[in-house]
């Protein structure tokens, strides 16, 4: 079993005007197999989380640490993190001109695995991972994101999980944008990446409706940079009737005390 592990977390964002304080403290530890929901209003440091995690320059840690399996994780690149087994499904994915989605995937595959895929069990195994994603075979001789709608860029992403299956895989609002449809179609993804019981999920959202389908273990509400609230699946059905109202302007010296 794989664990991703959180300790006393400080992040801080270089703004124009200086470095900006976001993270004040997270404490986190998610498992292969196991599933967690961070829910919480806008700028409460969610997607901060998870870019500090996957190593994003622009995020300083200023204090605390990330270790997977004890492993020092902000002393790994940002391809060291990926080749270890973080993966991280972008809130907005970049477009990548000149490349294609099949080379993509197969230059990705080999750094993660560390050799190349046969080509004959390669093509099959993407065919297949994208029929299961309701997905045209034609998508993957498209460039990268390149005219993407929103629904298939984050099918996309879900296609990139699917093939990598990574340790630890943080969805950073991966229902935004999707009609009814499409969220069935990226839940049923994830959850065929959790019946494996091989990879950690960290499921950012700012809604209840993805978590119809996909049930998390934990949901951890976010407010003011730390994590101010822990339950389980009952909590996001509390956050569904009532909001976030009263998580917003807490105070921060008490916030994260549960």
């Amino acid at each position: 079993m794989t664990s991703l592990t959180i300790k006393d977390l400080h992040v801080s964002v270089e703004t124009d005007d200086g470095a900006r304080p976001i993270l004040r403290g997270v404490d986190l530890t998610i498992s292969s197999g196991e599933t967690h929901a961070l829910m919480g209003p806008n700028g409460s440091g969610k997607s901060t989380l998870a870019y500090a995690v996957a190593g994003h320059p622009r995020y300083d840690v200023t204090s605390g640490s990330i270790t997977l399996d004890g492993v020092d994780v902000l002393e790994m690149s940002i391809d060291e993190r990926a080749r270890a087994g973080l993966f991280l499904a972008m809130q907005y994915p970049v477009e990548v001109p000149g490349v294609s989605v099949t080379n993509f995937l197969r230059t990705a595959a080999t750094a993660v695995r560390g050799e190349a895929p046969k080509v004959r069990h390669w093509v099959k195994e993407v065919r297949e991972t994208m029929d299961q994603l309701s997905m045209d075979p034609a998508f993957a001789e498209r460039n990268v994101n390149e005219g993407f709608s929103g629904g298939e860029k984050k099918r996309s992403e879900l296609l990139q999980l699917e093939l990598l299956r990574p340790t630890i895989a943080i969805l950073d609002e991966i229902d935004s944008g999707l009609d009814v449809d499409a969220l069935k179609v990226v839940s049923d993804g994830i959850n065929r990446v959790r019946a494996t019981g091989e990879t950690g999920v960290m499921l950012i959202t700012h809604y209840t409706r993805i978590l119809r389908y996909v049930k998390p273990d934990q949901v951890h509400v976010f407010a003011g940079g730390r994590i101010v609230e822990r339950g389980g699946p009952e909590l996001a059905e509390a956050l569904e009737a009532e909001g976030y109202e009263r998580y917003v302007g807490r105070d921060l010296a008490s916030a994260g005390a549960n």
